[in-house]
């Protein structure tokens, strides 16, 4: 006889404990390595799809140089931010959601993955076009690239699921109305901001740390499509956005950017009026204004898109001295899944490949064997530490240079809400203090398409109700228009009519 079960399970049957938070040492945090579920969820979404990424998979890329013309090393000892480094770089912008073939022009965030060749070792800095996300803990992160991918029976794309998802998970408030603003669709690349979206730390040659946030300020000026012209791009030449980056660099025309950061100071974020590891809020610029660091420049296409750009292989766990993690949930989890899926997607020894191998004379010495298509070798050196025959190996002790104090039970929880934490906040002052009517206007055009895309029932009053949330006169601007588009009023309280 089988024994139902309540919730879901794992993959042995057993009753899985939450997938909505994963494990972590009080409600702050960090993940806990034995979050089995966790992590086999992880592991799991990880192998889904071979050989493109997941999510990510339409983009490209250029090669360029950071240089540094300001003195940050009171808040870092990293050797690539110190003033007049200059440093090489790889950049890869991408969609989220769309499979290699689909257009870049769709509406989406935009990933921008950074891989720094420093004489450290390679430091990759893998954000978005966007400085927040739509979850807050990696748990959730599978069930959200599900819910923009495809249905199990027909294999479309589906609007139902997609605000299914998210007003059943309103910490995605600020991110989607970030999305159905003018930044949900970028003329190009080249005329979009981008950032590191986490916090991560600072740590001076004093052994000071600092909370940080990373932001690149376009050059070109920020510039947009509306939903007509990128509807009509996406019919007329699916690769706009990597045409244009590839054909501006080929005729001379170098995009930069400008580097600012903002800056913590560690002891600050215990009390700061918003969780600052949440990665669904920003920090005030305000309480944190922009410090500038330097500029970077892409000056040279790949030569070849398979081996430069499809096998360059990013993770925010790729760290070097000076920089380190935060307690971000989300930032942790894709500490171990990035590497992971890299793993899966172009084999165990992808960091060996020419393109995600370090420059500047670094030596690797690494303790990791064998496995497909091992090319660099240690010879017959020991292969296993410590050891007495005169290899090296690690052996730090005492507190982490680059750590942080956490003192907790272990549970499954949110995140203590600091002083101002919310999940709708932040979202309506966007609306109504950085959007002009102009924009709210375009918002209202384009969520109500949105959700005039087969949204219905339950699910379309919660979308009602989400928007409501964030700004009562967005919402009912919304719901009007909806309503005028041949959606029907709820009977008895109920979506469907």
């Amino acid at each position: 006889m089988t024994t139902p079960h309540t919730g879901s399970t794992m993959g042995t049957g057993a009753p899985a404990a939450s997938d909505r938070n994963s494990l972590t040492v009080g409600s702050n945090g960090p993940i806990v390595l034995h979050d089995v579920h966790f992590l086999e969820q992880m592991a799991h979404f990880n192998r889904e799809r071979v050989p493109e990424r997941s999510p990510h998979a339409k983009g490209s890329g250029a090669f360029g140089v950071l240089k540094v013309t300001e003195d940050v090393s009171q808040f870092t000892k990293a050797a690539l931010f110190q003033k007049g480094t200059e440093t090489d770089l790889l950049i890869r912008f991408s969609t989220v959601a769309g499979e290699q073939g689909s257009p870049d022009t769709w509406r989406d965030v935009r990933g921008y993955s950074m891989k720094f060749y420093t004489s450290e070792g390679n430091y990759d800095l893998v954000g978005n076009n966007t400085p927040i996300f739509f979850v807050r803990d990696p748990m959730k992160f599978p069930h959200f690239i599900r819910s923009q991918k495809r249905l199990p029976d027909s294999g479309l794309r589906s609007a139902q699921m997609q605000w299914d998802f998210w007003t059943l998970n309103p910490e995605s408030a600020h991110q989607v109305t970030y999305l159905m603003g003018q930044r949900g669709l970028p003329r190009t690349w080249r005329h979009m901001n981008g950032y590191g979206s986490h916090t991560f730390m600072w740590v001076n040659a004093g052994g000071e740390k600092f909370w940080v946030k990373y932001h690149f300020h376009t050059e070109q000026g920020m510039e947009f499509l509306s939903n007509a012209d990128a509807a009509a791009m996406a019919g007329d030449d699916a690769d706009f956005h990597r045409r244009d980056l590839f054909d501006a660099i080929a005729r001379g025309e170098h995009p930069s950017w400008r580097l600012s950061v903002q800056v913590m100071p560690y002891a600050e974020a215990a009390d700061y009026r918003f969780n600052p590891f949440d990665l669904t809020k920003t920090w005030s610029h305000a309480d944190y204004p922009l410090i500038p660091v330097g500029t970077y420049t892409l000056n040279r296409n790949p030569e070849n898109f398979f081996a430069e750009i499809e096998q360059a292989a990013f993770s925010p766990g790729n760290t070097v001295p000076g920089i380190g993690l935060s307690p971000d949930k989300m930032l942790l989890g894709r500490a171990f899944a990035y590497n992971d899926a890299q793993r899966n997607r172009i084999g165990t020894n992808f960091h060996q490949l020419p393109v995600n191998q370090p420059r500047d004379g670094v030596e690797v010495n690494s303790y990791m064997f064998d496995g497909h298509m091992t090319y660099h070798h240690a010879g017959n050196a020991a292969v296993y530490a410590p050891n007495s025959t005169g290899r090296p190996w690690a052996d730090v002790t005492g507190p982490a240079e680059d750590g942080w104090e956490t003192d907790g039970e272990l549970l499954r929880a949110a995140y203590s809400l600091h002083s101002e934490d919310d999940d709708f906040g932040q979202p309506g002052t966007m609306v109504r203090d950085v959007w002009n009517d102009a924009q709210r206007s375009e918002a209202v055009e384009t969520i109500s398409g949105a959700l005039l895309g087969g949204v219905s029932g339950e699910v379309l009053d919660r979308a009602f109700q989400y928007w409501r949330n964030v700004d009562a006169d967005l919402g009912a601007r919304i719901e009007k228009a909806v309503r005028a588009g041949g959606v029907p009023e709820p009977v008895d309280g109920m979506g469907d009519a």
